[in-house]
C-alpha cells in the first residue's frame, strides 16, 4: 500500500547553484548530496517542516535520450518547466521576502477562490507557485 509521496525531482541547470538557491533563499535544508561511482550526483533537499519529502535536484541526462535532454534544457532556458507548489502562511509577506532576495516573480500575489497565489521562478527557470490556501468549495469558482 502506498503511504505517502517521499520524493519529487526537479530538473536544474546547475546542481550546486540550485542547492544554494533552495537552501539559502527558500529555507530548505540539505538532505543528501553524494556522487555515485558512475559520476551521477544524487542531491536532495527537504523543507524543515516536511523532512519526509525530498526534492531531488538533477541535471537532465541519461536515461533520457539526447533529444529529450536537449528538449528539457531548452524548456529550462525558456523558463517553461513546472517546479514546485509551495504552501505559505502569508503570500504577500513571502513575496516581499523572496523578491528582496532576488527571486523573479511572474505573477504578483493575487486573490483566487482557493487563496492568495503568486508565481515565481527558481534559479533554473522552473515555475514555482506560492499559495496561501483558504477553504473553498466548487461554488467559489465561476462557471462558464
Amino acid at each position: 500500500m502506498i503511504t505517502n509521496i517521499s520524493l519529487t525531482s526537479v530538473f536544474v541547470k546547475d546542481v550546486d547553484a540550485s542547492k544554494a538557491f533552495y537552501v539559502d533563499v527558500l529555507g530548505f535544508v540539505e538532505h543528501t548530496d553524494i556522487t555515485l561511482g558512475d559520476g551521477y550526483r544524487w542531491c536532495t533537499v527537504s523543507h524543515p517542516s516536511q523532512p519526509e519529502l525530498q526534492v531531488h535536484l538533477t541535471l537532465p541526462g541519461p536515461p533520457h535520450s539526447p533529444e529529450m535532454v536537449a528538449s528539457i534544457e531548452r524548456a529550462l532556458d525558456e523558463g517553461g518547466m513546472h517546479g514546485l507548489g509551495l504552501a505559505v502562511d502569508d503570500c504577500h509577506r513571502t513575496h516581499e521576502e523572496l523578491r528582496a532576495k532576488g527571486v523573479e516573480f511572474l505573477q504578483e500575489p493575487s486573490d483566487r477562490p482557493y487563496g492568495v497565489e503568486a508565481v515565481c521562478r527558481d534559479n533554473s527557470g522552473n515555475w514555482m507557485v506560492l499559495v496561501e490556501q483558504r477553504d473553498y468549495t466548487a461554488g467559489d469558482f465561476p462557471h462558464a
